[in-house]
């Protein structure tokens, strides 16, 4: 039976935006709230509630727990969309085809927005205990927090700054988006997992899963990057190149990122199969959208 991406995403993105709008408040002092909200509210791919959701699904997991789980994950990404685009970091204006939320709201109050969104997000996965079991608490916390930390995110946005001129090896190039954008993105489908029940065999198909599709998304924005233009992307276009970053395209050229990103493709779909979960279907179209998108 073939799997309908659109009408399963648009179940769990309605309420996905229906929990984000409820629990990120705007009335938070002196104006917070609204930059909190927008910097979360009416914009992007909600990849990654979307991967704790098929994970959660695959693996029978409580659906209660992933909506919290899902919201928490695209809480520390839009905290970390924030806090990158500062002056201090990539200098960004423009996100989500919008202005981005220093320009709009200025630097200092960008700066407690990225705060506040991340200490809600862990606020989230630690409700009454009545909702969602302790030990299940602990695993989601455990997760998000090494993706975000200095083995994920914020190492990797540590190593993107250093690496400005420089050229990097594929194994460098790999390692750093391993960290900026993969380690988020393989989070979300680990605490999709954590939700439920998986064998020691899925679970490690899983991992590999989330590792060949976070790098993919990496390489098709570096793809995109180049090949696309700002109002279709919703964020400057050659911004990478423009500041001597070093990028997939720099470095393998566009035929074999192009190239690269199928193998990582079929790498994550090899993943799958090798799972032994029933329903892998919306991870396995979650996987061919990242790679064949062009947003």
């Amino acid at each position: 039976m073939k799997f309908d991406l659109a009408a399963w995403s648009a179940d769990k993105l309605a309420r996905v935006e229906q929990a984000l709008s409820a629990w990120v408040v705007a009335d938070a002092p002196a104006g917070l709230g609204e930059a909190m909200r927008y910097a979360v509210l009416d914009g992007g791919k909600r990849l990654r509630p979307l991967l704790v959701f098929a994970a959660c699904e695959a693996a029978h997991g409580d659906e209660a727990a992933a909506l919290r789980a899902a919201c928490a994950a695209e809480l520390i990404h839009a905290y970390s969309l924030v806090h990158d685009d500062l002056p201090c970091m990539d200098n960004d204006v423009l996100r989500r085809g919008k202005p981005t939320v220093h320009v709009k709201f200025g630097q200092a109050q960008a700066l407690l927005a990225g705060d506040a969104l991340q200490a809600l997000a862990f606020e989230l996965l630690a409700p009454d205990e009545a909702l969602v079991p302790a030990p299940v608490q602990a695993a989601l916390c455990r997760l998000l927090a090494r993706s975000a930390g200095h083995a994920g995110m914020a190492g990797g946005q540590a190593i993107d700054l250093a690496s400005v001129g420089r050229v990097l090896t594929e194994p460098q190039l790999r390692e750093m988006h391993r960290r900026k954008t993969g380690a988020l993105l393989q989070a979300s489908v680990m605490m999709g997992a954590a939700c439920g029940v998986v064998t020691d065999t899925a679970h490690s198909a899983l991992q590999e899963y989330g590792a060949a599709m976070g790098l993919a998304f990496q390489v098709v924005d570096d793809i995109l990057d180049v090949t696309a233009d700002s109002a279709a992307l919703g964020k400057t276009v050659g911004k990478d190149a423009a500041h001597s970053k070093p990028t997939y395209v720099s470095l393998l050229g566009l035929e074999r990122s192009r190239d690269h990103a199928l193998q990582l493709l079929d790498e994550a779909q090899q993943a799958l199969a090798r799972s032994g979960l029933p329903d892998t279907r919306a991870l396995g179209a979650l996987a061919t959208m990242v790679v064949h998108r062009e947003n």
